[in-house]
């Protein structure tokens, strides 16, 4: 694909949806931290409805550790891999406190050695939070970004490396947000919607459907 018809994509995919941001419900850079850590292996609505009521209980690093373990599982006990993520959340609160005076740190390097945090989870935080111009690449983004061809690769970090190369600099804030969507709702993983798509003209995928 060459980057004149990337260029396109991203125009098209911004017309569509000129503000796009994270459908994870937060206030705060610690609430979308918790949330992306919560979403791991889980949908976006079961996060939210988990947080509801656990970021009206608890709002802060502090208020969370004072929740206990048993309090916090009983919050987040809907969503997978609940006691892992749970263990996690109070460490990270504890290194929060700690270590960065409770605030969450604006440093890739910062974020990741936080427990519960890999390179997605820096990546969403830094762009959502904090406004920098990374790229996620979960799933959704994975598939979308190898069907197009829009920035083919055999790994996730592949991927990323690519997405960021060759995405123009105007587009990299909101590419996570319109491709991850993009990949949600219509090139899903079973049967990709390209019948309702507004890139189809501009996709190298080969197996296309008429839905």
């Amino acid at each position: 694909m060459n980057n004149a018809k990337r260029r396109i994509i991203y125009e098209r995919l911004r017309e569509a949806n000129p503000a796009p941001d994270t459908e994870l419900n937060y206030r705060t850079p610690f609430e979308l931290l918790i949330a992306v850590i919560l979403s791991a292996q889980a949908t976006d609505v079961g996060v939210n409805r988990a947080t509801k009521t656990l970021f009206r209980d608890a709002a802060t690093p502090a208020a969370m550790l004072s929740l206990g373990l048993d309090g916090l599982k009983a919050h987040i006990k809907s969503i997978g891999l609940f006691n892992t993520k749970a263990q996690n959340i109070l460490k990270t609160c504890r290194a929060l406190l700690d270590e960065h005076e409770g605030a969450v740190p604006h440093d890739r390097a910062a974020l990741e050695a936080l427990p519960g945090v890999g390179r997605k989870t820096a990546n969403v935080v830094l762009n959502t939070a904090f406004g920098e111009p990374t790229i996620a690449v979960d799933t959704h983004i994975f598939r979308v970004a190898n069907r197009t061809r829009l920035a083919a690769g055999k790994t996730v970090r592949a991927v990323e490396d690519r997405l960021l190369k060759v995405t123009p600099a105007e587009f990299k804030q909101g590419a996570h947000h319109w491709l991850i969507l993009h990949g949600r709702y219509v090139c899903v993983a079973r049967r990709p919607r390209c019948g309702a798509c507004v890139i189809e003209d501009l996709c190298d995928f080969k197996a296309k459907t008429d839905t």
